[in-house]
């Protein structure tokens, strides 16, 4: 395979002044790998149907209806092992993971059903953003042997695809631009890593010698800074951003 393909499309990926363009140029470097079928998706929870997240994607006909007639995607193991996931993964690795899990014959039925429609082997690459996974991009159809650089690249066009999309077709849902502040106190240093070892306000209270109060005040400057959600999002945003190990 050439690696060019990926890196021409990292490169011209910027330069498009359309969702149109970007799926042209996506469709051209994923046909020239071989691969048949592709889909960029919004992440789905179990209660969503995933086609209405598609921000763009091509499949067998008649092979959405039946994952969704089917409720394949609160079994389906590409999607629950996107979870811990960091880097994209072939999909039978995923399969693999699952061997002792309670729904693996459903699995297995997946999977046969998607080789009946062509979908033989694949992988898949998680985007990830502060707030979490948020998406991914897929390709499959016959099998392709993909090297480490080239799946490290591929995870590098998902990423790029996936955010130019969004941001021709859902700007109003992009992350928020508010800059993260990582720039912390001692005392709000030593609150966080209390915090990510997983002590309660009032643990952390005791070991400092402060009231919960004061603790809970140095909890609420850190979310703001960090801009997180919760007192989790703040314990995932840290490890993330190298603030705690």
């Amino acid at each position: 395979m050439n690696i060019n393909q990926l890196l021409h499309f990292l490169v011209i990926v910027d330069e498009c002044r359309s969702a149109a363009e970007v799926v042209s140029e996506l469709e051209k470097l994923v046909r020239g790998y071989g691969f048949e079928y592709y889909g960029v998706v919004r992440q789905p929870k179990p209660d969503e149907n995933p086609m209405n997240l598609v921000l763009t994607g091509h499949w067998p006909e008649g092979w959405p209806q039946l994952y969704i007639a089917k409720k394949y995607v609160l079994i389906d193991p590409t999607i629950r092992f996107l979870g811990q996931a960091h880097a994209g993964f072939r999909w039978r690795d995923a399969l693999y993971a699952f061997r002792a899990d309670p729904h693996r014959k459903r699995m297995e039925r997946m999977l046969g059903d998607s080789m009946r429609f062509g979908l033989m082997d694949g992988y898949i690459f998680p985007v990830h953003g502060r707030t979490g996974l948020l998406g991914n991009m897929t390709v499959g159809g016959r099998p392709v042997d993909l090297s480490p650089t080239e799946i490290a690249l591929f995870d590098a066009v998902a990423k790029k695809a996936y955010w130019r999309l969004l941001e021709f077709k859902h700007a109003n849902e992009t992350e928020a631009a508010k800059p993260i502040d990582t720039r912390m106190t001692r005392r709000e240093m030593e609150v966080l890593n209390y915090l990510a070892d997983g002590l309660t306000s009032n643990e952390i209270s005791k070991i400092l010698k402060i009231s919960n109060h004061t603790v809970d005040w140095y909890m609420n400057g850190i979310q703001d800074k960090l801009n997180a959600k919760n007192r989790q999002h703040v314990v995932a945003l840290s490890f993330r951003l190298g603030l705690v190990t």
